[in-house]
């Protein structure tokens, strides 16, 4: 049921289905909604590497990195207020209109959500691609941030009730072909089933519910979907009695959910990838290769980023979540010192690393490659996995709008904040972030119970039962009357 554990596969209840055809296309199409926000980081972090977009629109960079002026620290080369916001305002803008997502996905649909999203973004992006000052640049950027506040806000939502509980992990994996899929994709059984208990009109009711259980049928490609259709109208019913999702979140009982929704974003931005993402081809130009170079090499951990997300999706419903998120924290924990090493001993705390050796450059060019993979594998696709299937139906959307609004407020002021901190700490960045990548891992190992084969609708049974999380559930009933029982019997 929606409130909590009680039934799921732990006890016993599989519901039939498989990943038809027809659910993966689906959720091919939906997924291209997170390309956005990977391709405008990849395309961002390129762009600002470039001579003539220097030279144009921040000049003052273009100064101290092209003609060698008022700087040779290669820390600091790149340390400008103004490029600075080019790459936070997007996310300052997704972290707003992540809130009014909440309601438009609630109240109007995941699908409708998710086209409001691909046509702010296909906006922006002509903007900048037009834009011939700053502030051009910065109002595409805000249209951008929007776009992808709405992306954030339905598609995860989206992935994970349409896919078949066993599959849900491998589900969740530019602009035209996201607004296009978005008119064609079916709206989720979860979104129809929770519309007609908000319909006055008996028929309309009927026929939203019809629609819904017919939708079931063909996205699980089995012909009775009864317990299944059944117990998500039971979710739907016991979600309308929340009149306040917002302030229901704050309840004893959604505690240990809400952690993980506003910790696991958090730790995400606190790994150092985004940083990594947006920043590749000024990282692999500070390390001494040309400007040509340096966009190959994005181009590089972009497939390997790329790459790597597939292993997710073939291994996350077989390993778990905890298994990648693990092993994803300890591998990028190595990757980090090793880095940190390599970048210390070459360039010290003056920045300047005389002549640079390929073989050197190449060295931690492999290990910055090892970085994304782990990333791209573990805390990148699980970050908004995992947030997005813990949360009954009733607390869901508010729940995402949590989960969005952290990770753009975090990201937001990871960038704002980057080339400030690169230019004083220095190598010890990525000590930094290193530190925090022990943290999140050991959260993740002594925390987070096991989700993969659990119905979305079901999940509150694996915190009940938690040895931690269980103390913020009251205990069954049928516990409390056994308890009363034994009380009434040494009375007597």
């Amino acid at each position: 049921m929606a409130g909590g554990g009680g039934i799921g596969p732990s006890n016993g209840k599989a519901y039939p289905g498989d990943l038809t055809w027809k659910v993966l296309i689906t959720c091919i199409v939906a997924a291209m909604g997170g390309l956005i926000f990977g391709y405008d980081l990849g395309i961002s972090g390129g762009v600002t590497s470039m001579a003539p977009f220097l030279k144009k629109f921040f000049p003052d960079v273009y100064r101290k990195e092209e003609l060698n002026v008022d700087s040779t620290n290669q820390y600091c080369k790149f340390n400008s207020g103004k490029l600075t916001f080019f790459t936070s305002s997007l996310y300052l803008a997704a972290l707003a209109s992540s809130l009014v997502a909440s309601l438009v996905t609630r109240k109007c649909g995941r699908r409708l959500s998710m086209l409001f999203g691909g046509s702010l973004f296909c906006a922006g992006a002509i903007i900048n691609g037009f834009a011939q000052n700053v502030a051009m640049l910065y109002i595409g950027r805000a249209l951008l941030g929007f776009g992808i506040g709405f992306a954030n806000q339905s598609v995860p939502l989206y992935l994970s009730e349409m896919a078949p509980y066993k599959y849900r992990g491998g589900a969740v994996v530019p602009a035209l072909i996201f607004i296009v899929g978005s008119l064609t994709l079916p709206d989720t059984p979860n979104s129809l089933i929770e519309r007609a208990g908000r319909q006055v009109s008996l028929q309309l009711r009927e026929d939203l519910l019809e629609e819904a259980k017919d939708r079931l049928k063909d996205i699980r490609g089995v012909p009775n979907v009864d317990e299944e259709f059944n117990d998500l109208v039971a979710a739907s019913d016991e979600s309308r009695k929340i009149e306040h999702p917002w302030l229901n979140l704050l309840m004893r009982k959604y505690r240990p959910q809400l952690t993980f929704a506003i910790l696991i974003p958090l730790f995400q931005q606190l790994t150092g990838m985004n940083v990594i993402t947006f920043y590749a081809p000024v990282l692999f130009k500070t390390i001494g290769f040309g400007a040509n170079a340096s966009l190959m090499s994005a181009l590089i951990t972009g497939g390997v980023n790329c790459g790597a997300t597939f292993v997710a999706i073939v291994v996350v419903d077989r390993f778990g979540r905890r298994a990648l998120f693990t092993e994803g924290g300890v591998q990028m924990l190595i990757c980090q010192v090793v880095i940190t090493i390599a970048i210390a001993l070459k360039f010290g705390t003056t920045g300047n690393p005389g002549q640079l050796s390929m073989g050197y450059a190449e060295l931690l060019v492999t290990f910055i490659c090892i970085y994304v993979a782990a990333f791209a594998w573990s805390w990148g696709p699980l970050g908004w996995l995992v947030p997005s299937e813990i949360f009954p139906l009733e607390v869901r959307s508010a729940a995402q709008s949590v989960n969005v609004a952290v990770n753009m407020t975090f990201t937001f002021i990871i960038a704002q904040i980057f080339l400030q901190m690169l230019c004083s700490f220095k190598f010890g960045l990525f000590i930094f972030f290193a530190f925090f990548v022990v943290i999140m891992s050991l959260f993740i190992f002594f925390f987070l119970p096991e989700t993969k084969g659990i119905h979305i609708e079901d999940m509150g049974t694996v915190w009940r039962e938690h040895w931690f999380w269980k103390r913020f559930f009251d205990p069954p009933k049928d516990e409390i009357e056994m308890s009363k029982g034994d009380i009434n019997g040494l009375s007597r």
